[in-house]
């Protein structure tokens, strides 16, 4: 019995988020020009993937936005919107 709480407890801390660790990513809403096809979200989600830090984006061409959610201390706003905006599509933080 002590074995399977030993390993149930261990489990439980190698599954606890680190220190620190908590609000790590940001999440953003921009709003994305160009899209003029169901094709296009396909080739913004792509740019905005291939930025180092970017952890996942959903890419919606009836409201013309994008979220994203990244690791600020990996990137930035500016360094998506770039991707973005070199793909064809420039992008802006949604207010």
């Amino acid at each position: 019995m002590k074995k399977v709480l030993a390993l149930l407890l261990s489990a439980f801390i190698a599954a606890a988020p680190l220190p620190g660790a908590a609000g790590a990513s940001q999440t953003v809403t921009l709003e994305v020009k160009n899209m003029t096809c169901a094709a296009c979200p396909i080739t913004v989600k792509k740019a905005i993937n291939r930025v180092p830090g970017v952890v996942s984006a959903t890419v919606d061409y009836e409201s013309r936005t994008a979220v994203v959610t990244f690791d600020p201390s990996k990137t930035s706003i500016e360094a998506i919107t770039k991707a973005t905006a070199d793909a064809g599509y420039p992008s802006s933080l949604k207010r």
